[in-house]
């Protein structure tokens, strides 16, 4: 693959690390077919569905709609050369779309033999901004990285089977624990699909306090938390949400978010708006497999003071002097 990324790595160790995807000749046809890819599957499946419906005799309609029931349930194999290839692919214009930049205050406090838990804000429509972190990116020095993601991504045909690729699980408990334990640094969104319902244009909002579980995983397995925060993200699609007690009962029993978004040209493409990931130091942590809820409240504060500050410190060189974060 063509192109660039540029490192930039001041001497005084007081400066950050930056790491940015500058290549304007990734901004292409290549670029909207990972982005189609990553983020346009669903859609994909929703238009096959409707299409095969609409035109095709009942017989072959229903044979489509077997097809995709089978892939929901079909195993991914994680290990798969070409989909590895495909994550790659995805990852490397993708970033470059935006384009992509990648802050890192301290990148000498990372080992590549241990695990962290990036615990990265806000949600927004999307979390695209992960796609820095990812390990097919290559912008972290760690090897193997997963991320997270709602449970409801892995019953959906194509899209489970890419996104596994590109390294995504489903959020639970056991998984997190296992991955962690397992020699991986694991990517979460503390604040997950619940920060839509309070989603508002101009703000960034990270739905935190009552957040605990993440907390209690990392001291438990002794893992480094570490605050990150994505400017940019929330100005990639434009979105609607309806309002009401049974859009919110409605989100919590589905454990899913209705909410219409649209990018360029009305589609799932983002707006091409420029990311900015700043990753802040690692809290350190002391392992214990029973924390009290005293040491799961005191890391808690640490965690919320540290990504607050580091909002702060990036907001006016990232451009947005003038946003506010809520934390709810």
């Amino acid at each position: 693959m063509e192109g660039e990324i540029r490192h930039e790595q001041i001497l005084d160790r007081s400066e950050p690390t930056k790491i940015v995807s500058s290549n304007e000749s990734r901004y292409g046809f290549r670029s909207v077919i990972a982005l189609i890819m990553w983020l346009g599957t669903i859609h994909l499946d929703a238009i096959l569905v409707l299409l095969s419906l609409i035109f095709l005799p009942s017989t072959w309609a229903f044979l489509v709609l077997g097809l995709l029931i089978i892939l929901m349930v079909v195993p991914v194999d994680e290990n798969s050369k070409w989909g590895h290839r495909l994550a790659r692919f995805i990852c490397y214009y993708a970033a470059g779309y935006f384009p992509v930049t990648l802050i890192v205050e301290d990148m000498k406090a990372f080992d590549s033999n241990r695990s962290y838990v990036f615990a990265v804000e806000p949600h927004s429509v999307l979390p695209i901004g992960i796609v820095a972190l990812c390990d097919h990116t290559g912008y972290m020095p760690l090897p193997r990285i997963k991320a997270l993601a709602s449970s409801a991504i892995f019953y959906t045909p194509l899209l489970r089977h890419i996104w596994s690729w590109l390294g995504l699980v489903a959020a639970s408990r056991k998984n997190f624990v296992k991955y962690l334990t397992s020699g991986f640094s694991c990517i979460v969104i503390p604040g997950g699909v619940r920060e839509i319902f309070y989603m508002e244009y101009g703000t960034e909002v990270a739905f935190l306090r009552k957040r605990h579980g993440f907390v209690r995983v990392a001291i438990e397995t002794g893992c480094p938390l570490v605050p990150v925060f994505c400017f940019g993200q929330t100005e990639a699609y434009r979105w609607w949400r309806p309002r009401g007690e049974l859009y919110n009962y409605l989100a919590r029993a589905i454990r899913f978010t209705p909410l219409v978004f649209w990018g360029k040209f009305g589609s799932p493409i983002p707006y091409r708006r420029p990311l900015q990931v700043v990753v802040g130091k690692p809290i350190e942590v002391k392992k214990n497999p029973q924390p009290s809820n005293e040491e799961v409240v005191e890391i808690h504060t640490k965690f919320v003071s540290a990504l607050q500050d580091l909002f702060e410190r990036h907001k006016v060189p990232a451009g947005y002097k003038d946003t506010h974060l809520r934390v709810l």
